[in-house]
């Protein structure tokens, strides 16, 4: 049988990789709880170099679905909002685009050859203390 010490041992060389994993979300709220876009993170296991993301664009009780999105490093990439028309939002993070529409719901990437800005900065999906924060423009 291994000793209780023995085991406090593998447990606590356990912490690191458990560490290294991430789940998390962080919303952008457009009209209170009820209407908002999301960010998911999530990279269960400690050796994947990347992060699984998704966004899901939220108008209850109308609609709400969950999208996957291209992966992410372990490293959040910041992620801007813009406004882009009625219940219509911009993302943009890396080299690439979202938009995401809160009337049916819908996430899709976005070619945006011009490379600018749809409309006003909204704000940011970033790192604050180590965890995922949605940070409004002027802040």
């Amino acid at each position: 049988m291994r000793s209780a010490r023995t085991k406090a041992i593998a447990a606590l060389a356990m912490l690191p990789m458990l560490a290294a994993c991430e789940n998390s979300a962080t919303a952008f709220m457009i009209e209170g709880s009820q209407h908002a876009l999301i960010l998911v993170r999530e990279k269960p296991y400690f050796w994947q170099g990347t992060v699984n993301q998704a966004v899901i664009a939220s108008r209850l009780p109308h609609c709400q679905n969950r999208v996957p999105i291209h992966p992410d490093g372990t490293e959040l990439t910041p992620m801007e909002v813009f406004e882009a028309g009625e219940r219509l939002w911009a993302l943009h993070q890396g080299r690439r685009w979202y938009l995401v529409g809160t009337d049916k719901c819908q996430v899709q990437d976005w070619d945006n050859a011009a490379g600018s800005a749809p409309g006003p900065a909204l704000g940011t999906f970033r790192f604050k203390d180590g965890v995922a924060t949605f940070i409004p423009a002027g802040r």
